[in-house]
């Protein structure tokens, strides 16, 4: 049925404006009927509009009031029914002219369900914005390099972890856990250690896990000193996980991968609008997986997240989400790296004839297992057009439990080699860590002369609380008398290890009787305000007070530190023409006693119980950047450059069995960095960070005085220099995509702080590749190749004289399967 529209139809109040202004008349009365009927379902609202006769519609007579009448609950629904409409109309006005852009916006198939909001329409590889709020400007107008990865990004990298970003990602790199550090996630973004600078949310999520991505909307990486926006710690960046949240349109998603690292892996997305007001989605992970090239280790993962949004008024928006994640598995502690004074030059045992598949752990006792519960509930109040108030409330509980098996002390008495030996030393943690934050800010806009501001009022208060133990009776009764009363193992073969299946058949897991207890306390507030001048100049600063209080405690003693920490930052953007934004900036941020929440020890950035010696401030960091940013292509495109350098002093080190501070070392560089599209069909991700770094004061010798008679002068440990990565893909027609990514890591040194081991892990490349075909309207197929060819490469390294390395996955190939209906 056709519906004819009379030329002298005049519209209600309600739908006149700039949005009735670019709908046609037959739209126009298609929503003046949807608003009448709200209070129905919305399918039968549609089909009433679209049967409707010709009609002729006056404009009411203007009328006195004396107070205008508040809107009933109809009208509110009938608003919000509006405000719908408006939604799914405004994507499609802002897509690009081009009629091949404008397809791939419209064509369902071409993202994952759910378009985002933080993604620029027809380049998914491009985000424009960050999720918080304290950014205020789009990413091309903020002074500092941020590098989002847009759920298509982490879809096509087949990043499913968070260790999987690190391996792929530029100015990022994995490290290594500790004797005194927990092993899990842990990465260096610009040269510093950031394993407790990971946000989700906007809220810091401590402590040390093993995060999945399945719930993932977007990963932010914040480089640079937190500053005012994050607060302790973040010397060299942080990283922040964006889950995904509630919208305004049905879709259904289900996914299953297969691969020859015995990987099956299934994950569920669905959105359902329950109403004009309410809207919830829910999602599910299930996957069973081996790990390519090495022995028996396996990847275990289940989880399920659920979200909604509330919109009972225009000025009120309730969201929530609740994140439930089981990882577990036998774990990977790595091979043995041989020393110089073996009779070889040194480096990883796989690099001199041992299988790269060699597994020196013991099956019947090693697991891991990580999980995590994290709530947050989010209210969001337009108090009028100038003040948008916001409150963020977090409890979460992540708890982290293992037994692996390091293999560690190269023995080479025997001129063969094959009967060269290590020994199994044993790792443990039972890990819990609950949060409780609150996060209150108001968003305040105006005008002083000609600068238009926008300044976020923020405070925040957390409670977070660590509790460590570890494991006991870690040797078997069924090996004798090999084991030591630690449950170290020595005189297992390097090349033949003979440990895997060694039968423990009284070990209970008991945890041990002497748990260290950490509690924090945060109080912050803090002020950012952004100045726009005619979209030409732009003023940037912020600052942070931080009120901050860490106990750790067992049964030996108990200490306490309370540090005030004041930090700012300033940035200034000129954009000479409205596509470039040339900026620098300024920023501080602090590391205070004990930040490392999962050390047991001060030598490894912890509080210790029965430490000695507490009288020393906090870390001082302190940063420049100055830099471009271009936008590209009908803005399809974002490229950025930036030079860098941060300088910390009063850094904290070990001199004997004493932590003192008074050390200070140096990062400086250039990074470089491009997302988005070239043309329609042909979209790019990627950067190049290029790195110097150099101890400028130490208290202590290198831990090999063989090597270095001081620190100073040397490089940093545990952190790649050179890093570049480039994920690019094209649309060969509507039904075929073919893509694939480069990465490149240069060496890593080996040390406690400066490189001063003697230790080097060799740089490396690999290379991805995938094929995607629009099998049916409903269904996608993907094939992909990970580490094309093979390659053998590492994640990280140890930092002691005697350390193991993590051997990074080999290749793996994968199908998967789309359905989105």
């Amino acid at each position: 049925m056709t519906l004819s529209v009379n030329s002298a139809i005049r519209t209600p109040l309600s739908l006149r404006g700039p949005f009735a202004a670019a709908v046609q008349p037959g739209v126009q009365v298609a929503l003046a009927c949807l608003a009448g009927a709200a209070w129905t379902d919305a399918a039968e609202a549609e089909e009433r509009a679209s049967s409707l006769p010709v009609l002729t519609v006056d404009a009411p007579a203007a009328r006195r009031h004396s107070t205008p009448a508040k809107p009933s609950a109809a009208q509110q629904r009938a608003r919000a029914a509006l405000r719908n409409v408006a939604r799914q109309q405004k994507p499609q006005a802002a897509a690009p002219a081009s009629s091949s852009q404008s397809s791939a916006t419209t064509d369902p198939l071409q993202y994952l369900p759910g378009p985002s909001p933080y993604t620029h329409p027809g380049a998914p590889y491009l985000s424009d914005r960050v999720a918080s709020q304290k950014f205020t400007e789009p990413v091309a107008n903020t002074p500092r390099t941020i590098t989002i990865l847009s759920k298509e990004v982490l879809a096509d990298k087949n990043a499913t972890s968070l260790r999987d970003v690190a391996r792929t990602t530029a100015g990022l790199t994995l490290g290594a856990g500790e004797g005194g550090n927990a092993f899990g996630d842990r990465f260096f973004i610009r040269g510093f250690d950031a394993r407790n600078d990971i946000f989700i949310d906007g809220v810091r999520d401590p402590g040390v896990s093993i995060r999945e991505n399945f719930f993932t909307e977007q990963v932010e990486i914040l480089r640079g000193p937190g500053s005012s926006y994050a607060g302790r710690g973040t010397a060299g960046g942080a990283i922040n996980i964006v889950p995904k949240a509630a919208g305004d349109t049905n879709f259904r998603s289900v996914e299953a991968t297969y691969g020859t690292d015995m990987t099956k892996r299934v994950t569920i997305d669905v959105n359902q609008v329950i109403n004009p007001t309410l809207s919830v989605r829910a999602g599910g992970l299930l996957q069973g997986a081996e790990v390519s090239g090495r022995d028996y280790t396996t990847d275990n993962r289940n989880g399920a997240f659920a979200a909604f949004k509330w919109t009972p008024a225009d000025s009120f928006i309730l969201t929530g989400n609740y994140i439930h994640t089981d990882l577990s598995g036998i774990p990977d502690f790595g091979v043995p790296y041989y020393r110089a004074n073996l009779g070889v030059v040194g480096g990883p045992v796989t690099e001199y004839g041992v299988s790269r598949n060699n597994f020196y752990g013991f099956i019947t006792r090693d697991f891991q297992q990580a999980q995590q519960d994290i709530g947050t509930l989010n209210s969001i109040y337009k108090l009028n057009d100038s003040v948008t108030i916001s409150n963020k409330l977090r409890i979460a509980e992540s708890r982290l439990d293992y037994i692996g098996t390091l293999a560690e002390r190269p023995v080479a008495t025997d001129p063969n080699p094959l009967k060269w030996t290590v020994t199994a030393n044993p790792q443990s943690r039972s890990q819990t860590t609950d949060v409780i934050a609150d996060q209150t800010e108001a968003v305040i806009r105006f005008n002083t002369a000609d600068f238009r501001h926008a300044a976020v009022v923020g405070a925040e208060i957390a409670q977070e609380t660590v509790k460590i133990n570890n494991y006991t009776g870690l040797a078997s009764e069924g090996f004798g008398s090999g084991f030591t009363s630690s449950g170290s193992l020595s005189g297992v073969n390097i090349f033949y290890p003979q440990t895997a299946f060694i039968g423990f058949p009284n070990f209970d897991r008991t945890l041990g009787s002497n748990p260290t207890t950490v509690p924090v306390t945060t109080g912050s507030v803090y002020l950012i305000d952004t100045a726009n001048y005619n979209d030409v100049l732009l003023l940037n600063g912020g600052i942070r007070l931080d009120d901050y209080h860490i106990t750790a405690s067992n049964t030996l003693g108990a200490n306490s530190v309370h540090s005030t920490l004041f930090n700012y930052n300033g940035g200034m953007v000129l954009k000479p023409i409205p596509t470039v934004s040339l900026y620098a900036a300024y920023a501080t941020s602090s590391n205070p006693v004990g930040a490392e929440l999962d050390a047991t020890g001060s030598a490894y950035g912890g509080l210790s119980p029965t430490a000695t010696n507490l009288v020393y401030g906090p870390e001082i960091n302190r940063a420049m950047e100055v830099g471009a940013k271009w936008e590209l292509f009908d803005r399809n495109l974002l490229a950025t450059a930036a030079l860098f350098r941060t300088d910390k002093t009063n850094a904290r080190e070990t001199v004997g069995q004493t932590v003192v501070a008074g050390a200070a070392y140096r990062v400086q560089g250039v990074d470089l960095e491009i997302a988005g599209k070239l043309t329609p069909e042909w979209s790019v991700n990627g950067g190049v960070v290029l790195m110097q770094s150099e101890v400028t004061a130490s208290n202590t010798a290198p831990a090999n005085t063989t090597l270095y008679l001081t620190n100073v002068g040397l490089p940093l440990a545990n952190i790649a220099h050179q890093s570049f990565n480039l994920l690019t893909k094209y649309e060969i027609n509507k039904t075929y995509e073919i893509g694939g990514q480069a990465t490149y890591m240069s060496q890593i040194y080996g040390g406690t702080l400066a490189a001063n081991t003697g230790a080097v892990l060799p740089a490396h490349w690999r290379f991805d590749a995938f094929v995607e075909m629009k099998v049916a309207k409903e269904l996608t197929a993907k094939v992909s190749v990970n580490n094309i060819t093979n390659e053998l490469y590492y994640d990280s390294l140890y930092r002691s004289t005697s350390p193991f390395v993590m051997v990074a996955p080999g290749r793996t190939a994968l199908l998967t399967l789309n359905a989105r209906f």
